[in-house]
């Protein structure tokens, strides 16, 4: 009886123990391991304003951040760069609907470029039609020293009809010195009886590449226009880094988008002597030649030993 007795007391200070030990690690590991950081359900976005409302977005990979931040532009009436980064040339595009131009007043303005439509597709019917002013302004403005480019109102559906487009362009400025972009510019048309309404950004994206590759291979430089809605949900940017970017948002104090742009179209109603209404403007950022490093003074080539 006794040796049971002593036996389950045993049995009793083993337990005890036993549980207070374990009572003392549970302690010792609650208050020594680290705290879990919860997980980011944002980790590798930006959060950006979209033309609608702030919201997460995931950067495509391989396609530049903007650098043209607010602090390099003055909007006091004409709007203008001070960064160091890029000369940033004057443009304004036209067509038809400015009617006759005054290229001269235009140029005395200190306008560098012009952007000329040449022509649209019709977004019902589909079919391509020059515009009437496209000759008279390509002339005028060469005329009076101002570099030329040229945009096409495209609404192709498919990648035939972008290569249609192009060669439709590249036809009629054969003739002319095109030193400024050769654009697709392709444009949502809010109409119920559009034929591009149920386009996709994947479709969009291939008839951007068709004309612009079919550009490319005619020696011109290509170059993609689009708003903020069409570069964040329109197109796949990263498919159309090979070509210039000519970004549209109008009455801004910067190009507010997130990733970097050629060209920023800053205006849809800047007066112009020698335009008839409100006249689009333009800035193209041409990156600055960083200068070669100065040559050591003391060797052969700064001594003229060579």
């Amino acid at each position: 009886m006794c040796l049971s007795r002593g036996r389950n007391l045993f049995y009793f200070i083993v337990t005890t123990l036993v549980m207070v030990l374990s009572l003392v690690l549970m302690v010792v590991f609650f208050f020594n391991f680290p705290e879990r950081e919860p997980e980011d359900p944002h980790a590798g976005q930006v959060y950006l304003y979209d033309g609608k409302d702030w919201t997460w977005m995931t950067p495509l990979e391989g396609v530049p951040v903007n650098t043209l931040t607010a602090e390099k532009f003055a909007s006091k009436g004409r709007v203008r760069y001070f960064g160091s980064e890029y000369d940033a040339l004057r443009g304004i595009d036209v067509s038809e609907h400015q009617w006759e131009i005054d290229w001269q007043q235009v140029a005395a303005e200190s306008v560098d470029f012009a952007c000329i439509r040449l022509g649209r597709r019709g977004y019902t019917e589909g079919g391509l039609f020059e515009d009437p002013w496209f000759e008279k302004n390509m002339k005028g403005a060469a005329a009076n020293g101002l570099r030329t480019g040229v945009y096409f109102f495209s609404q192709a559906i498919n990648v035939a009809e972008a290569i249609e487009e192009a060669n439709f362009v590249l036809e009629r400025i054969a003739p002319y010195h095109i030193d400024a972009p050769v654009v697709y510019d392709w444009e949502k048309v809010p109409d119920e009886e559009a034929r591009t309404a149920e386009i996709s950004a994947e479709t969009r994206t291939d008839c951007a590449v068709a004309f612009c590759e079919t550009v490319r291979r005619a020696g011109y430089t290509p170059c993609v226009y689009f708003n903020r809605d069409l570069g964040y949900y329109g197109y796949d940017l990263s498919r159309l880094t090979d070509y210039m970017f000519w970004f549209s948002l109008p009455e801004s104090q910067f190009p507010n988008f997130y990733y970097a742009c050629d060209m920023w179209q800053y205006s849809f109603t800047e007066e112009m002597p020698g335009v008839k209404g409100p006249a689009d403007m333009s800035l193209w950022f041409i990156p600055r030649q960083t200068p070669p490093p100065a040559e050591d003074a003391g060797s052969e080539s700064a001594q003229g030993n060579t």
